[in-house]
């Protein structure tokens, strides 16, 4: 497998700078194009009362949503650096649909972090897990202060389910670089999980693999899995997201969502 487009999405919050120096170094490496992606919707005042006065509100708000692109591709601009090849798209319209729709053009996809402390993107933002559920690639989720990744040592939290099959097929770019990868399972069925061939398929691609079975984690699952990452001096971490539909909005499994809000390295996941 080749990483040839990687997409990262830019929005004017406090973590953008190092979510795009983070997709440039990865797109240096890769030999990959880097292509920023960045929308803003327009917010359309409601058609009542004086028309002249609503024109009006339309009229300031389609001028903030290009000068808030305009800005977004400067920060592209100036952060990407030397990557190998740039590209930007941008549009004044909904920033998840626009990525997720843009993506059919990248092999890998780079957005932020959604933790509480995070701080607020604003309007440009994109919801991993939202993305997760409608892009069809895989996403790496990128902490705020993580500049660069260089997944010498990468975790696998491993669950037999098929997402977590096409995040371990997704991730071989990454795990065949790899000095050393953890195939980790979490609970007391973890003998049941298939690590072994987990392992046997790696090794088939010539990564240099081991096995963990944690049959009785004192913490939760996202917890034992972050920490299990700390103790092996991980800066990756690979597995499924999971979820559900409700409401037409995606509820995330417990771990899943956990480590989407907290995880303090990067994590590479599919659906």
């Amino acid at each position: 497998m080749k990483i040839s487009n990687i997409m990262v999405s830019v929005d004017l919050g406090a973590a953008a700078a190092d979510r795009v120096q983070l997709a440039a170094s990865l797109a240096g490496r890769f030999e990959a194009t880097l292509t920023g992606v960045a929308a803003r919707p327009v917010l359309a005042p409601m058609p009542v009362g004086d028309m002249l006065e609503v024109e009006r509100v339309w009229a300031i708000e389609e001028r903030l949503a290009d000068e808030q692109l305009a800005a977004a591709k400067a920060l592209f601009q100036r952060e990407a650096g030397a990557a190998h090849g740039t590209g930007w798209r941008s549009a004044p319209t909904a920033p998840l649909i626009y990525l997720a729709s843009a993506a059919r053009a990248a092999d890998l996809v780079v957005v932020g972090r959604n933790g509480p402390a995070d701080g607020d993107p604003g309007p440009m933002g994109v919801p991993a897990g939202a993305l997760l559920m409608e892009v069809g690639r895989p996403v790496l989720i990128a902490p705020p202060g993580v500049e660069s990744l260089a997944a010498r040592r990468v975790v696998v939290a491993w669950k037999d389910t098929r997402e977590a099959r096409r995040a371990v097929h997704d991730a071989l770019p990454f795990l065949t670089r790899a000095d050393e990868v953890h195939v980790a399972v979490v609970g007391p069925g973890a003998d049941q999980e298939g690590a072994e061939d987990v392992a046997a398929y790696l090794s088939g691609h010539c990564v240099a693999v081991t096995t963990h079975l944690l049959h009785r984690p004192e913490i939760g699952a996202a917890d034992e899995i972050l920490r299990f990452a700390h103790r092996e001096e991980a800066d990756l971490i690979v597995m499924g997201a999971y979820g559900h539909s409700r409401l037409r909005e995606w509820v995330f499994g417990g771990a899943t969502r956990e480590v989407l809000t907290t995880t303090p390295i990067c994590c590479l996941m599919s659906h």
